[in-house]
């Protein structure tokens, strides 16, 4: 079984900016309390991801190489697809994956790092900024539904991300 360990940081403008961006768009053809499933498209590649609920920082995942056309095919059938730009970032022993939300998101910058363990020590590069990790709606799943453009504020600030975790 495959387990997803990350953590997830708002970001500052940075070195990071200087990576090569990767054009990407995601859509869920499903949202529940014990898995989401995930189409994602980048370039001529494609995969389906199945996440399972998560405890703390890790969560299983399994994710299958599918055919492009057809994932594009299932986009065009979901509401809410989450378009981004990424950029893999390497600092120390890791690659930081930033992305830059565009559409109904714009204006929303998130880095996540994958982790071998909850507990495995990583570099945390200047322009990182708030940890979000476990907050829900920094979710690309939750980005689907409620995107950034309608958050407030408050939300927009990242002042309300303890009301998320309770």
């Amino acid at each position: 079984m495959g387990v997803e360990i990350e953590r997830k940081f708002l970001v500052k403008p940075g070195a990071w900016e200087r990576a090569v961006p990767q054009p990407m768009a995601q859509g869920y053809l499903a949202r529940g309390d014990a898995a989401t499933v995930r189409v994602r498209v980048s370039g001529g590649h494609a995969w389906l991801t199945v996440k399972g609920r998560g405890d703390g920082l890790s969560r299983p995942e399994f994710e299958y190489g599918i055919p492009a056309d057809e994932a594009r095919a299932m986009l065009a059938m979901v509401p809410g697809v989450v378009e981004k730009t990424r950029r893999r970032v390497p600092v120390g022993a890791h690659v930081w994956e930033v992305d830059v939300f565009e559409g109904e998101n714009a204006g929303l910058v998130v880095a996540e790092v994958e982790l071998t363990s909850p507990d495995e020590a990583f570099e945390r590069p200047a322009w990182l900024g708030a940890e979000v990790t476990g907050v829900p709606r920094y979710y690309n799943s939750e980005l689907s539904v409620r995107p950034f453009r309608m958050w407030s504020a408050a939300e927009k600030a990242g002042k309300a991300a303890k009301a998320d975790e309770a």
